[in-house]
This record gives C-alpha cells, sequence and structure tokens, in this order.
C-alpha cells in the first residue's frame, strides 16, 4: 500500500535536527501520529505494507519517497522502522531496496545501493507484536547507527555472493537461507509481477522482483549493542 501523504514539517537541515524530531515522536502511538497526519490507522498492517514507514517519513519530513535516493535525501539519512516485539527484538527482516536484476551483477559492493542505503540509518523501534492493535502501538526511542567495520564486512561478503549469483544468470538458485546477515528474497504484491533477468546464457526471461533484507538476527544485534534489552523471556 502507498499513499502520498504530505509531510508534515520541512526537511531536517541536519542529522541533529532529525534525532531530535524522532526522540520527539518516542512512546506516541501509530494512532495519535495518524490523526496528526489527517490519517486513521489501518486495523491490519498486513493488508497495508508501508503504512508504518510512511506515517514516519510524513512526521520526520522526509521528502524522497519513491525515489532512488536516501529518504533524508539533503543529510543524506535513511530511515528504517523496526517492529520489534515485547522484549525489543526485531519481530521480522528488514526490507533495504529491490535489486535490478540485469544491472546488479555489474555493480561493485562501495557503488552499491544497498551499501549507500544503508552507510547511515536512522532506526526509529515499533511495537510489533501481532496483540497489539496498530493504532495502540507505540514508537521507541530512535537510533542513528552506521555500520562498523565488522558490520560492513559481513554486508559486503553476502552482497558479493549474492550479487555474484545473480550476475552469473543463477537467481533463480537463491534461497532464502543464503546470506549470513543479508537475503534475498522475492518482492512482489502477486505471483503474477515479473521483472527482466537473465539467465545462465544471458538469454532473458521474466523473473519474480526480488530485495535484499537484513536478516533479523543482524538487526537483533544492531539493538544490544545500544539498547539494553530485558533478558527475561
Amino acid at each position: 500500500m502507498f499513499v502520498h501523504i504530505q509531510p508534515m514539517a520541512s526537511p531536517p537541515q541536519s542529522e541533529a535536527e532529525l534525532l531530535s524530531r524522532a526522540r520527539a515522536l518516542a512512546g506516541v502511538t501509530l494512532g495519535e501520529l495518524s490523526t496528526r497526519l489527517g490519517l486513521s490507522a489501518p486495523p491490519d498492517l498486513r493488508r497495508a505494507k508501508g503504512f508504518v514507514g510512511q506515517v514516519v517519513e510524513a512526521a520526520l519530513g522526509a521528502t524522497a519517497g519513491s525515489r532512488a535516493q536516501p529518504d533524508f535525501a539533503e543529510i543524506g539519512v535513511e530511515l528504517k522502522t523496526l517492529p520489534v516485539d515485547r522484549r525489543g527484538r526485531p519481530a521480522e527482516s528488514t526490507f533495504v531496496c529491490t535489486i535490478d536484476l540485469g544491472e546488479v551483477g555489474d555493480v561493485e559492493w562501495e557503488h552499491s545501493w544497498v551499501r549507500r542505503k544503508l552507510s547511515r540509518v536512522l532506526w526509529v523501534p515499533v511495537e510489533g507484536e501481532r496483540s497489539i492493535p496498530p493504532a495502540e502501538r507505540h514508537l521507541g526511542e530512535p537510533l542513528l547507527w552506521s555500520p562498523d567495520a565488522d558490520e560492513e564486512a559481513a554486508l559486503r561478503f553476502d552482497w558479493d555472493e549474492l550479487s555474484g549469483l545473480i550476475g552469473r544468470g543463477d537467481v533463480e538458485s537463491i534461497t532464502g537461507q543464503m546470506g549470513q546477515v543479508m537475503q534475498v528474497r522475492p518482492k512482489a504484491a502477486n505471483s503474477r509481477s515479473r521483472r527482466r533477468g537473465f539467465d545462465a546464457d544471458g538469454a532473458p526471461f521474466a523473473a519474480l522482483p526480488r530485495g535484499f533484507y537484513l536478516r533479523a538476527t543482524f538487526t537483533a544485534r544492531i539493538l544490544e549493542k545500544h539498547y539494553r534489552l530485558p533478558t527475561s523471556s
């Protein structure tokens, strides 16, 4: 679901301004935030994919929309809302970006869209327990993050392996079990959606759209480094 939502504020001009705005949203429910934007929170987020990210983007002044640039293009920061369980741990994998099946194999890690997307991220945790109605789910304390050397090395390793398979025409051989911290998964509203891909002989064929996703175990380690999470189940 994509709905154009008018931003509540002008784009932030610094990381400090963005972080201040995000901190002001900590403790606010999706229902309260939706009301500020003149919207109603959907009763079921499974039928409203992307809604949480869209309302948080609008509240913080993001302008990129679906364009190929960071959400806060002026300061080079990407926004990622992160559903978490009652212990504060990620409830699902995190979408990074769609994959250009025809070009990804020719792009080095340093120039990849994945690296640009993840070079500077504002993480905004949000309650993700399905037992909590969407309107009653609270936003958490934000985190402004860049990958450290070990995290970037792990991301690059998976990028090299997965993009290499796609570049060699083996996209159909990729499974969700591949990749230590990042995986490739189909990304389509329905099974009839197709993108132009290439097989091992270079012949084009209609492939399901794919996207890069961060594994929940990877984002969990990020949160564990920066938040004091409860250890009880």
